[in-house]
C-alpha cells in the first residue's frame, strides 16, 4: 500500500499550514509539495508528480479556476480538489470549477482564528475525499471500494410490467453529481411525463445557483425546491442545501416537504430521505436513479424502492468520479440496471415511458 502524496496550492501561509498539519496527521496521506500560487503549482506538477491537488480557488495572479484549465491540458485525469467559501461568489467559483473538470470541493472553515475548528473542518471534509479520490494509490484497482462485478439484483416486490410508463424520476448524487446530472438531465425534453426530484450533496447557496445553471442548460425547468411546491411533470426540483426534501400527497397532489432532520450518512439533504418518502408516495411508479458519489447514501433508500416494486438505475463505475454511492447500491443487490453515464439518458426515458421499453431479464447491464 501506498501513500497519497498531495500538492497543497493555497496563496495564505496560515491555510497552507493547517492544510499539511492535518494531511501529514494520517498514515495514508503525504504533503509532496506546497505552493503560493498558480503558477509554482504548474511548476511543481512535473517536479513532485502528485496524485492529488489541493487548489484555493481565489488567488492573485493566476486564480484557481484558470490554473485547474492549465492543470487538465497536460493532466486530464489527476485529481483536483478546489477550496471554496461558503458565499454566492464562492459558489459561482466552485461551480465553474467543476465545469472546469474540478473532481470536487471543501468548503474553508468559517472562523480560521480558531486554529484547532479549522483544522478540525479540514480534516472530516478533506481527508475522506482525497481517499476516496485516489483508491488505486491506497489499495489495488481490483479491490478498490466495491467489486467491480456489478451484483445480481436481489428480490423485490412485482412492479408495473416492463415498459408500463413512471410516474416519478428520483435521482440522487454527490462527488461528480454535477456534472453527471447535467448529462442526464439535459438529455431530456421538456415535455417528460413525469415530475423529477433530485438530492444531490451540496450546501446552502451553491443548490440555488447550481439549479439556475441547470435550467439554463436543459429543456426541462430546474429550480431549488421550496417548501409546499406542487411535484408536477416536466420540472425538475433540486433539494436545498441543509434540508431533507420529502414527498407528501394531499388532497390537490404531491408536495414537497422540507425539513431538518437529522443528517443521515453524515448528509442533510440524504438521498436515502428522498427515496423512503418517493417509495411511500409513488410505490412502484418510481425510477430511482443514483450517480457518481462519495460514501453509501443512496444504497438504504434503493431497498425500500425496490421492495415497493420500484426500478433502479445506477451509474457504472467506469464512467463515475467516485463509485462509492452507486457502487454501494450495486454491493447491495438493489441495482436493476448498472449504465455509462453516456446511456443513462435515454434508458430513464425508455423507463418513464417516453418509449416503450424492450423486455427486461432483471440482470443489469
Amino acid at each position: 500500500m501506498g501513500l497519497i502524496n498531495v500538492l497543497v496550492v493555497d496563496d495564505s501561509v496560515v491555510v497552507r499550514k493547517i492544510v499539511t498539519t492535518v494531511l501529514e496527521s494520517d498514515p495514508a496521506l503525504s504533503v509532496a509539495g506546497t505552493a503560493a500560487n498558480g503558477q509554482i503549482a504548474l511548476s511543481k506538477l512535473l517536479q513532485v508528480a502528485p496524485d492529488l491537488v489541493t487548489l484555493d480557488i481565489e488567488m492573485p495572479g493566476m486564480d484557481g479556476i484558470e490554473t485547474l484549465r492549465r492543470i487538465r491540458r497536460t493532466h486530464p485525469r489527476l485529481p483536483v480538489v478546489m477550496f471554496s467559501t461558503l458565499t454566492e461568489r464562492g459558489a459561482t467559483s466552485t461551480l465553474d470549477a467543476l465545469s472546469a473538470g474540478a473532481s470536487d470541493y471543501v468548503c474553508k472553515p468559517a472562523n480560521m482564528g480558531s486554529v484547532p475548528q479549522a483544522m478540525e473542518a479540514v480534516r472530516s471534509q478533506l481527508i475522506p475525499r482525497i481517499k476516496a479520490l485516489c483508491p488505486g494509490v491506497l489499495a489495488p484497482v481490483r479491490t478498490a471500494l466495491r467489486p467491480a462485478t456489478p451484483a445480481v439484483p436481489g428480490p423485490r416486490s412485482a412492479g408495473r410490467p416492463d415498459g408500463s410508463p413512471a410516474a416519478l424520476l428520483a435521482i440522487g448524487a454527490s462527488t461528480g453529481g454535477p456534472d453527471a446530472l447535467t448529462a442526464v438531465l439535459s438529455h431530456l425534453p421538456a415535455d417528460l411525463p413525469v415530475p423529477v426530484v433530485v438530492t444531490q450533496h451540496m450546501p446552502p447557496v451553491f443548490t440555488r445557483l447550481f439549479a439556475q445553471r441547470l435550467d439554463g442548460k436543459c429543456r426541462l425547468r430546474v429550480r431549488e425546491a421550496e417548501q409546499g411546491d406542487r411535484v408536477v411533470p416536466g420540472v425538475v426540483l433540486i433539494a436545498p442545501g441543509d434540508r431533507h426534501l420529502e414527498l407528501r400527497r394531499g388532497a390537490d397532489g404531491v408536495r414537497v416537504h422540507l425539513s431538518q432532520a437529522p443528517a443521515e450518512n453524515y448528509c442533510r439533504p440524504a438521498v436515502d430521505v428522498m427515496f423512503r418518502s418517493a417509495a411511500q408516495v409513488y410505490g412502484d411508479g418510481v425510477v430511482g436513479v443514483v450517480l457518481t458519489g462519495m460514501g453509501t447514501d443512496g444504497a438504504r433508500g434503493a431497498e425500500v424502492l425496490r421492495r415497493g416494486g420500484a426500478q433502479v438505475y445506477v451509474q457504472d463505475q467506469a464512467s463515475s468520479v467516485v463509485w462509492g454511492m452507486p457502487g454501494a447500491v450495486v454491493a447491495a443487490g438493489q441495482a436493476d440496471r448498472v449504465l455509462p453515464l453516456s446511456a443513462m439518458g435515454s434508458e430513464v426515458l425508455l423507463a418513464v415511458g417516453r418509449r416503450r421499453a424492450p423486455s427486461r431479464t432483471g440482470v443489469p447491464a
